[in-house]
């Protein structure tokens, strides 16, 4: 069955019924309904001049307003100054005095159809409630006699309090005896003489109004009972009054009749008199009393909330006491106002000739009265006219057009009113559709949407729905209010169109069009995706839509972080930006960190997405630091609660100190424990006052450090450890240097610090001879030339001394060979090294072993091994010898070395030979091997260029070195996700052939982001990659496109680009062929922190560099070399800088330079004639030049570093002056000692280093040659400088 059928039967259908409501629309003629009023009561307080009525009606024509006070037409009596509004029913009533106006008043709203009125509004009004003004004669009763004070409240507000209180506003101690009623008054139920006073007091309150009033004071007196004989001397003899059985002050009789509304509160009250004081008790007779029920006021007040129908019955209570009791009964009766059964009666619409049936069903108790009007006329029955009533029903048979009206039907009984207004409208009336036509009507694809078609008629009309003429059909369109509304659910595009409405009935027909537009919905294609970020970075959220075309002017895109508005602001401070469809957060902090939506919203629709942003931060402070000791004072454990990690794992606790003592002020670090620790046990020097303080440290970095712990002094002690790294030197010939590294003053443990030095000759003495020492430093005289010696160093304080330490083994100074002036002959090793072998670990790297020399042939103390090796020639160009030289000393006594560095797929020649402090040995026999093909570096340049929307043109120049011979290229290329930055898919290439410089991708994605990976391969593998990224598109053409703007697939690649940094400028360097140098190129910049990209004019290729000026010291860029002035990632050359610290000496530099250079040969000419006329000297006297004291400067100053109380020290021998040659620090602190370098006669020569034929040493004073050197792992090290 189609829609249009199924509407029209059902509309069919309905034309046999009546409407169970009414809702006519304005434009049809049609009596008065009144739509709201002002409900009663209303309160009029003494302050008031005004009240205000309302009373709105509508209806067509408008209708009009009269008002009745208790039944009768109120005019106001100055109609100019109160005056009731005719057209807005507003009844608006001014005066000093309210009262007047007190009533019941009830609204009229008329038109030519009818009247229709309201219920009875009750205005109340209230003066200041005030006592009488009353004088009051004492009260004057005998002891044991009841009392009742009343007190007479005047009306008022409510609610309404009752306090009874003295003049001095203490309140009356009520208690069994004596209580107050409900009413007010205050009961004795017996007068004792306390009772006796004058200023009981009644007070009422009234909050409302914040109003109390008081009662003139009322007296008591109570007289004392006298003895029966009323002799003088019993006067004064206590007597207690008669016992008397209880009787009820309140209430009065033997029974009362209690009626009260469903729902009211019931309170029943039983106040006795009578001596001693009766108790009170409750019964409900024949049933079990409520659990509801509640006693108050010592079980004189039985109360019970919110009565219902089950609590009606008959209550006693009971006043009983020690000689008999009194009752008193209660007739509960609980009745309602009257309600509707189920529903006020409702309006009607019916065609003229049918009957007319109006029900009034109402219930209450006692069962209400009906009265019927019509038009706020009362009638009753009358079969003449057609009317008919039947108690609650009213008939009209055979219905006309003048039965229309309003009919009141009014439901009474002692307890209430209840009115309804019921409209009858008879007539018969052609459809009327009040929805405009050619109504335009717009939803999105697969939303919903309802057409009206409103439609008035009398009878009820036919309604059906078509569609460019044709019947609607499908599960999609959906019939609703009798047809007067069309739901179409789950648009479709062809729903578009011009739908018809058509209504009739008897009368005739209407029609009315309605014009569909579904349009495309509004959608997030490219979502916002959940981000990590750290902490003062940049933050981008992408939110990339679609939505109609037509719909532009009405779309926003909205973006909500935690549900709540970012605002957006033009302002250059703001850090919330968009741009486009992303959302930019300049300088994240842990605020940012939340929920962010994107709503993309037009006017018909909106589409929502939210990511997670996540901030990561240092971590917190450590909080609550608690410091324990273990098994004594300088042994704690320090304890932490660790603060937030921010979204970053803590991977270590920092644990810092601070002691007053020596350095106050100055935190150091103790101790580091993992990050999933939270305790530290420290181990403390003696003789300190400490406090703590720690810190976390994540990804991010350091954070904040936590508060500082309390101090903890820790008790003076007996150094824990004595001296380490104990030297044992010998400048001169029967003489030896003992040093070693002085314990700090926090390791002294306490006061009276020094040393004891303890020395024998190995083998020789048997016992220790010792010296007490306070520096680090101890010369021993006399001693055999280069013999060993048994040395022990113990540290020692007012508490005690060190442990024992373990002896060091060292020898004495080398003996020296003297000649004449400048000739020497020098003890230098005599044998090489054997057996040299050499094995290649990797294609840079070697391990190279030999058999040591023997220790005769060292002739002195070892220094170590030296390594040299010699690239002969790249097997990639055999043709062409290089013989490029280098060495590498190794200290020590040794076997082999691990030697790195070497070239890739070379040939090279390798020696080995020994050297002590005097000069090198020989060298040992040449070993020539040859190092294997390594994997190259990487391709020196990438550059991408779009050919079509699905195709990209990629070309690169070889690797600057290809450690061997090239095969070919592998390329990888993956698709990039621009919001996650996440790699989508991936795919790769092996493209052989060492000459291929290009490649062409196609079949890509569209609009889309690749990153292609280009690495140069070797049959050692692939090296580096060299990425490049690019987006997918159609090229832009333009045929007046200059060089400047041409097509980047059109340059070839340039050769040695380079940048150079400085602190406020960098230099952009390359090289271009022939070929290239006509072309335009751009450089742009970029400040990572705020991310604005600047874009340079255009250069010439053939200028070879381009300057970036005016840039921030100590920032960070990304800089591009670009063939288009476009920001696009097909860059062809891409590179982050960070520029350099301003430095304020850096304008000396080069004076600063010039005057090393000048003070150097200064020096040196002064060194060569102390030298020339210290050898004269020496040869006029017939002695001998030491060539030992001459190379003692150079050889191994690092010796002589001494700490304070050492330079220009006291030998301990002779207590005579050290030598004017020893070193003497000029500031007095440790970087004297640092400053100095240490030298071995292999410095001053390369290779081979050769020697005079008189044996003087070639370039003696020339430039030295700076060399490190390299051991194997886990062994000793030493770096030549």
């Amino acid at each position: 069955m189609s829609l249009a059928e199924s509407l029209s039967l059902r509309l069919l259908l309905a034309l046999t019924t009546m409407a169970s409501g009414l809702n006519i629309p304005l434009e049809v003629e049609q009596p008065p309904t009144i739509i709201t009023y002002t409900s009663g009561p209303i309160i009029v307080l003494h302050f008031d001049t005004t009240i205000t009525v309302k009373c709105k009606a509508r209806g067509n024509p408008p209708p009009e307003y009269r008002w009745e006070k208790d039944g009768q037409a109120f005019v106001p009596p100055n109609f100019n100054r109160f005056k009731a509004n005719h057209t807005k029913g507003l009844l608006v009533l001014q005066s000093e005095d309210m009262s007047k106006f007190q009533g019941k008043y009830r609204c009229y709203a008329s038109n030519k159809l009818g009247t229709a009125m309201t219920n009875e509004i009750e205005i109340k009004a209230f003066s200041i409630p005030k006592f009488p003004k009353e004088t009051l004669n004492p009260i004057v009763v005998s002891e044991g006699e009841p009392i009742t004070l009343k007190c007479n409240p005047p009306e008022g507000v409510a609610p309404r309090l009752i306090y009874w209180m003295t003049v001095d506003l203490q309140h009356i101690e009520q208690d069994e005896r004596v209580s107050m009623g409900t009413d007010g008054n205050l009961y004795f139920s017996n007068a004792i003489q306390n009772d006796s006073r004058q200023d009981y007091g009644c007070f009422a309150a009234f909050n409302r109004i914040r109003t109390i009033v008081q009662k003139t004071a009322m007296a008591v007196v109570v007289k004392r009972l006298r003895p029966a004989d009323d002799s003088s001397e019993s006067s004064h003899t206590p007597v207690a009054p008669p016992a008397r059985i209880p009787s009820l002050l309140l209430p009065s009789g033997v029974q009362t009749e209690k009626v009260l509304l469903k729902g009211e509160d019931l309170q029943l009250e039983c106040i006795p008199e009578g001596f001693p004081t009766p108790s009170v008790k409750w019964i409900k007779m024949g049933e079990v009393m409520s659990p509801r029920v509640k006693f108050n006021n010592y079980n004189k007040l039985l109360s019970l909330s919110a009565v219902e129908e089950s609590d009606e019955g008959k209550y006693m209570c009971t006043a009983e006491n020690s000689v008999g009791k009194a009752v008193h009964y209660f007739d509960v009766i609980v009745e309602e106002p009257p309600k509707w059964l189920t529903e006020p009666p409702q309006s009607q619409l019916t065609v003229i000739g049918s009957d007319v049936h109006i029900k009034c069903s109402v219930s209450g108790k006692p069962q209400p009265a009906i009265t019927w009007r019509r038009n706020g006329v009362m009638f009753r029955d009358d079969p003449d006219n057609r009317m008919q009533v039947f108690d609650d029903t009213v008939t009209l048979l055979n219905a006309k057009a003048e039965d229309s009206g309003v009919y009141q039907c009014e439901a009474s009984n002692r307890h209430g009113t209840i009115l309804a207004n019921v409209n009858i409208m008879i007539m018969n009336m052609a459809p009327l559709i009040l929805t405009e036509n050619n109504q335009e009507y717009a939803v999105v694809v697969g939303k919903e949407i309802t057409m009206n078609c409103s439609v008035f008629s009398s009878p009820p009309s036919s309604i059906s729905w078509t569609k460019d003429e044709n019947a609607i059909e499908g599960e999609r369109f959906l019939a609703f209010e009798s047809g007067q509304s069309l739901r179409i659910i789950n648009a479709e595009k062809g729903d578009s169109g011009k739908y018809t409405c058509v209504a009739s009935n008897m009368e005739g027909s209407s029609t009315v069009t309605a014009v569909l537009d579904v349009k495309d919905a509004t959608k997030i294609v490219s979502p916002p995706q959940n981000t990590q970020v750290d902490s003062g970075k940049l933050a981008k959220l992408m939110c990339e839509t679609e939505y109609d075309a037509s719909l532009q002017d009405t779309f926003e895109l909205v973006w909500r972080k935690d549900n709540k508005e970012i605002p957006l602001s033009s302002d250059k401070h703001s850090r919330y930006s968009v741009k486009g469809a992303m959302l930019e957060i300049m300088n994240v902090n842990l605020s940012d960190q939340g929920r962010y939506t994107c709503t993309a919203r037009t006017s018909l629709d909106e589409d929502s997405a939210t990511a997670v942003l996540t901030v990561r931060d240092v971590p917190d402070a450590p909080i609550k630091l608690e410091l324990s000791e273990l098994d004594s004072p300088r042994n704690v454990v320090l304890s932490w609660i660790p603060g937030s990690d921010h979204n970053s794992t803590v991977t270590e606790f920092v644990v810092e100190y601070e002691e007053n003592r020596w350095e106050p002020g100055r935190w150091k670090e103790l101790q580091r424990v993992t990050g999933n620790q939270a305790t530290a046990e420290l181990k403390l020097y003696g003789n300190l006052n400490y406090q703590f303080r720690v810190y976390a440290v994540n990804a991010i970095g350091p954070g904040p450090p936590s508060e500082p712990t309390e101090r903890h002094k820790t008790p003076p002690a007996a150094p824990d450890r004595n001296p380490e790294n104990i030297k044992i030197q010998g400048h001169h010939p029967h003489q030896m240097e003992i040093s070693w590294e002085p314990l700090s003053p926090l390791e002294r443990n306490g006061p009276g610090f020094e040393y004891k030095v303890k020395y024998r000759q190995l083998g020789v003495e048997d016992n220790f001879t010792e010296h007490m020492v306070n520096r680090s430093v101890f010369l021993v005289n006399n001693t055999p030339t280069f013999v060993p010696y048994e040395i022990k160093i113990l540290s020692r304080n007012s508490y005690g001394w060190g442990p024992e330490p373990k002896p060091v083994t060292g020898y004495s100074g080398e003996d020296v060979v003297f000649w004449h002036c400048l000739r020497e002959n020098v003890s230098v090793p005599t044998a090489a090294p054997r057996d040299i072998a050499v094995e290649v670990i990797n294609t840079t790297v070697l391990r190279v072993s030999w058999t040591p020399v023997p220790p005769a042939t060292v002739r002195g103390r070892l220094g170590g091994y030296n390594v040299h090796w010699v690239r002969r020639r790249s097997l990639l160009n055999p043709d062409k010898i290089l013989d490029l030289s280098h060495s590498m000393s190794f200290s020590g006594n040794r076997s082999h070395v691990i030697v790195p560095g070497l070239e890739p797929f070379s040939e090279y020649k390798l020696t080995v030979y020994v050297f002590n402090k005097k000069g090198n040995g020989p060298k040992s026999d040449p070993v020539t091997f040859n190092t294997p093909e390594g994997v190259p570096e990487q391709v020196t340049v990438l550059t991408s260029s779009i050919i079509q929307k699905d195709s990209v043109r990629l070309e690169w120049a070889q690797p600057s070195k290809s450690n061997g011979i090239l095969s070919g290229y592998l390329l990888q290329y993956h698709l990039i996700n621009e919001t996650a930055l996440e790699v989508i898919d991936s795919k790769e290439i092996n493209i052989t052939g060492a000459d291929t410089n290009h490649w062409t991708l196609q079949g890509l994605n569209g609009d889309s982001l690749y990153r292609f990976d280009l690495r140069a391969c070797t049959r050692a593998g692939c090296g580096p990659p060299k990425a490049e990224e690019s987006r997918t598109d159609f090229p832009e053409l333009d045929l007046s496109q200059t060089p400047a703007v041409a097509p980047a697939q059109s340059i070839p690649a340039l050769l040695n680009i380079s940048s150079y940094v400085s602190d406020t400028f960098a230099k952009i360097s390359w090289t271009a062929r022939e070929e290239q140098r006509s072309l335009q190129l751009y450089v742009a910049y970029m400040n990572n922190r705020d991310g604005n990209w600047r874009i340079s004019e255009a250069v010439n290729a053939s200028q070879s560099f381009h300057i970036i000026d005016g840039l921030e010291p100590k920032t960070v860029y990304t800089v591009r070399l670009m063939a288009k002035r476009l920001l696009d990632n097909a860059s062809i050359f891409e590179d982050v800088i960070e520029t350099r610290t301003k430095d304020p000496e850096s304008l000396k530099g080069s004076f600063s330079t010039h005057g090393w250079m000048i003070g150097t040969m200064c020096a040196v000419a002064l060194l060569t004639l102390v030298v020339v006329i210290a050898c004269f000297l020496r040869k006029n006297k017939g002695g001998k030049y030491a060539v030992k004291e001459k190379e003692d400067p150079h050889s191994d100053t690092a010796s002589q570093k001494m700490n304070d109380d050492t330079f220009c020290d006291y030998s301990d021998s002779d207590e005579k002056p050290l030598k004017s040659g020893s070193l003497c620090s000029l500031k007095g602190d440790d970087a004297a000692g640092d400053s100095v370098s240490r030298y071995t006669l292999g410095d001053y020569a390369d290779g081979g280093r050769e020697f005079n034929e008189d044996g003087s040493f070639i370039g003696e004073y020339s430039g030295h040659r700076h060399r490190g050197s390299v051991s194997e792992p886990n062994g000793p090290s030493l770096v030549n400088v």
